[in-house]
């Protein structure tokens, strides 16, 4: 057995989105690989079985069976823009379903399998053209700017292969669910005037006709899609809609955009006795839409760091799957649920009812597993963290504190393959701490609003009690101390190389450190500054104690990043250069706030590369 290096990168295999066959005894999924000679990412469609090897059935992502389980669909580029293909199960290659100028969404089979509802990008695309805006949502990181282009519904029929739009207008539909029938879609959407001012969400729903103009046809033939119909109040902030069955049930906020997400129906909030958030699921957010087993409504939510399987039922909600374990998807057909699970040895295998039916664990590698501790801060309140140190490390140890985003995400104690200099450093001898500090999620609602209009003044000591006390055990040398963190992680990082100089290497990625510039330039901007800084952005600034940093830094930077824009690591690096201290600035070109998570591979090696060489550098000095 050997341990783990960057190259390993390159070996990695992570599995996602899995999709229960109708009959319950397949599941496809998606598995992402990193291929070094492309610089590119790989995705494809595999399926597994109880009792089988997995097996590749194409290049593509989000795969969906149609009820009879007879044809998977799933999404393939052709000429550069998704397209939804439909492969026969029974045999055969796939064939190209839509030809969607602008690209097309993951499927959504109607109840009768004989449509599909999708949605996608809608408007007239020239790159060349001014850009026009009105209101601020006039750009989206990984997306950039808009242009005009809205997302919208449109409808294919199985058989013959036309497409209808179903919705047009200035808001963007978000994705589609059939109600029981067929007859109509349901879609979450925000159409207020002021939506760019006011955080809103409502559902809505559109009649679908079989016969309606093609899509793009409408305008030529005088005709509009019919006006959406809201079916939900203004006291609920709507995110995402689904019909389980007979039922429609909503993921939102209840009151305002601070706060947990929860579950809603016709009735009112789902109430699960859990006072947890309610995670669907989304990039570094890892979770699942509500499913329908029989009666009992099956849900995630994290607890301590980690998300987890409910299930509801009689008004109580009871943990599915037990296990050190971080659920990121779910599927159900009939009794049965499949789902991808990562553990402190992988980041992630696919699960059909507790049995485990792939193994993509690093094989030949071992695996530093982090120890859960909880520390306390000086005010009394408990904060868990991790630490991550070989058990053949003797006495005190260069100590890198890593800072994770959100503020409102949570660290685990599994295997990250996001970030692989964890095991490459505790592997040097380095202990590595990962703390969930207030505003971290999985501890309650409390918790989780502690830090709003606060930022770095509510949660700094949990960050330097904790590592006081791990100087204090013997653990942590006080001479060899580091911090990095990336977008929030970033923000706090430059937050505490202003507020002391223990730091011997500071590494903020994602940077984050003047509020008031980046409240205007912000894709998410406005939001920050109203409901999370909640307007004292001068006193919460890192930019604001810029003159007392000494700390060397290293600065890693998405040149696309719309949520952090560039200028914010600009101008930290800029103050750092005129005052003398070593700073480094590297940018990523193409790169958005994700690309540590779906970037280049290149980028994402090189992101890892260079965390460990500037510690060696200016913490232990192995390196000139």
């Amino acid at each position: 057995m050997r341990r783990l290096t960057l190259d390993d990168l390159y070996r990695l295999a992570t599995p996602a989105d899995p999709r229960l066959s109708p009959t319950g005894d397949a599941v496809a999924y998606t598995l992402t690989t990193a291929d070094r000679e492309a610089d590119a990412n790989r995705t494809e469609i595999w399926l597994a079985a109880p009792g089988r090897a997995p097996r590749k059935l194409a290049d593509g992502t989000a795969p969906r069976w149609s009820p009879d389980g007879r044809t998977l669909a799933f999404l393939r580029p052709v000429d550069g823009a998704a397209q939804l293909h439909l492969l026969p199960m029974d045999g055969g290659e796939a064939t190209v379903l839509t030809k969607a100028p602008l690209g097309a969404g993951a499927a959504v089979w109607s109840p009768d399998g004989t449509r599909i509802a999708y949605s996608g990008p809608s408007g007239s695309l020239d790159p060349h053209a001014p850009v026009v805006a009105d209101r601020l949502d006039y750009k989206a990181d990984g997306t950039g700017l808009l242009r005009g282009l809205t997302a919208q519904l449109f409808v294919v029929d199985v058989a013959t292969r036309e497409s209808t739009q179903v919705t047009s207008g200035d808001f963007h539909a978000g994705e589609p669910s059939w109600e029981p029938g067929g007859a109509r879609l349901t879609f979450v959407s925000s159409m207020a005037p002021d939506r760019d001012l006011v955080v809103g969400g409502a559902v809505y729903a559109v009649p679908v006709r079989q016969g309606e103009a093609k899509a793009g046809d409408a305008e030529e033939e005088g005709g509009e899609p019919p006006a959406p119909e809201c079916l939900t109040g203004p006291e609920l902030i709507a995110m995402a809609a689904w019909w389980l069955g007979e039922r429609l049930v909503v993921a939102g906020l209840r009151g305002g955009p601070s706060g947990h997400v929860r579950l809603f129906d016709e009735h009112g909030e789902i109430e699960t006795g859990l006072d947890r958030n309610v995670m669907v699921g989304g990039p570094g957010y890892p979770g699942a839409p509500p499913s329908l087993r029989g009666e009992e409504l099956l849900f995630c939510a994290r607890d301590r760091g980690r998300t987890h399987l409910y299930g509801l039922a009689d008004g109580k909600a009871a943990k599915l799957l037990d296990g050190d374990q971080t659920i990121s998807g779910v599927s159900v057909a009939g009794q049965s649920i499949a789902y991808v699970a990562s553990t402190p040895l992988s980041s992630g295998d696919v699960h059909l009812d507790g049995e485990k039916l792939t193994d993509y664990a690093l094989d030949g590698v071992e695996l530093v597993k982090a120890r859960t501790r909880t520390f306390t801060a000086p005010d009394g309140t408990r904060v868990e963290g991790f630490v991550l140190r070989d058990p053949a490390t003797a006495g005190r140890s260069p100590l890198l504190l890593d800072i994770h985003g959100g503020p409102h995400n949570a660290w685990a104690p599994d295997f990250d393959g996001v970030h692989l200099y964890h095991q490459v450093l505790a592997a040097q001898g380095w202990t590595v701490l990962t703390l969930n500090v207030r505003a971290s999620d999985g501890y309650g609602e409390e918790f989780y609003t502690a830090a709003l209009g606060g930022w770095g003044l509510a949660d700094q000591d949990d960050f330097l009690s904790a590592v006081d006390e791990l100087v204090a055990d013997g653990i942590a040398d006080p001479e060899r101390l580091a911090v990095t963190g990336y977008s929030y992680g970033g923000y706090m990082t430059c937050w505490l190389t202003g507020r002391t100089d223990r730091f011997k290497a500071a590494i903020p990625g994602g940077v984050v450190t003047d509020l008031t510039s980046m409240s205007g330039t912000s894709d998410a901007g406005l939001y920050l500054k109203l409901h999370e800084l909640q307007g004292d952005l001068v006193r919460q600034s890192p930019f604001t104690h810029v003159a007392k940093v000494t700390t060397p830094t290293l600065i890693l930077q998405g040149e696309n990043d719309d949520r952090c824009p560039v200028g914010q690591a600009e101008q930290w690096f800029a103050a750092l250069r005129e005052q003398g201290v070593p700073a480094r600035l590297v940018r990523y070109p193409g790169g958005s706030h994700l690309f540590i998570l779906n970037g280049r591979p290149s980028h994402r090696f090189d992101y890892n590369e260079r965390i460990v060489q500037w510690l060696e550098q200016w913490v232990t000095g192995s390196q000139s």
